[in-house]
């Protein structure tokens, strides 16, 4: 009998995000699509694309909702990308860590920013 290493015996090692980065990625890519979408349909509506027909497009509650779910979307889209890049490229744990962090508090305040220009009154 020879001995073997796979199946329900390999050494499986990591962290383990694999498919449910991949997958949060799809996600997020659909949500950016359609977003880009709605603001590419405002784009070729006819009229005049002035301030005023921004302001009445993002006036709207959906209009803002979408945005949010956006920001939220593209923040966790970057984090997933951005942690990979670390990850695979930088062998030094302190300066990968460092690098995490400054990305996160980065993202977030991005984040941040976006959800206080949506609801600014």
């Amino acid at each position: 009998m020879s001995s073997t290493n796979y199946g329900a015996h390999r050494l499986v090692v990591g962290a383990h995000y694999g498919f449910r980065d991949w997958l949060a990625q799809r996600v997020t890519a659909v949500v950016l699509a359609v977003y880009t979408l709605v603001l590419l349909g405002y784009f070729i509506w006819p009229g005049p694309l002035n301030y005023a027909r921004w302001q009445a497009l993002y006036a709207a509650q959906w209009m803002k909702l979408l945005s949010f779910v956006a920001v939220i979307a593209l923040t966790y889209h970057v984090w997933v990308g951005v942690r990979d890049i670390w990850m695979d490229y930088i062998k030094s744990v302190s300066l990968r860590l460092s690098l995490q962090v400054l990305t996160i508090v980065w993202l977030v305040a991005c984040a941040g920013w976006g959800v206080q220009v949506l609801w600014r009154t």
